[in-house]
């Protein structure tokens, strides 16, 4: 059974403005998220920034207590999804899902393996799930949704 892809809300977030949480579904075999990033999708669901998409399919992993502590260590510099990753990432050797730039310095560190926003698009272009236009179209919606992407064209990447 392939190992989960963690995901914090940044990149759920792009997903759900595009309100195609199915294909981040379809871009990695397994999609798992701690609860604390699930929390925060749902007060910006209930504050109208985010829409509201089905998330029922992502698996919910809750941290062992040394997840917790090595959590709580990162929280000082990193928000508690984005922490609450990293400590589960690093202890079960799990593939990280973010867009945020301190995250992915952090798990460099520790040595995680991640992806994120426009690898989950490579990926779904690379599966043909989607062609290069319609991922084109959907980062061009992401960022006009707010997303900071350093490329404005997967033929970039691909």
């Amino acid at each position: 059974m392939p190992l989960p892809a963690l995901v914090d809300a940044t990149i759920l977030s792009n997903f759900a403005h595009v309100r195609r949480p199915d294909l981040l579904r379809q871009a990695f075999d397994r999609v798992a998220a701690p609860p604390t990033v699930m929390d925060e999708i749902r007060v910006g669901e209930a504050t109208g920034r985010l829409p509201v998409v089905d998330w029922s399919w992502i698996e919910i992993v809750v941290l062992a207590a040394d997840e917790q502590i090595r959590a709580d260590t990162l929280s000082r510099s990193l928000g508690r999804g984005e922490s609450d990753c990293l400590a589960i990432a690093a202890s079960k050797a799990w593939l990280v899902l973010t867009d945020d730039r301190d995250a992915r310095r952090a798990a460099a560190k520790l040595g995680i393996e991640v992806s994120g926003t426009l690898g989950a698009l490579a990926n779904l272009v690379a599966a043909h799930v989607i062609g290069l236009k319609a991922a084109d179209a959907l980062l061009l919606e992401m960022i006009q949704h707010g997303y900071h992407s350093p490329i404005q064209s997967l033929r970039d990447e691909i």
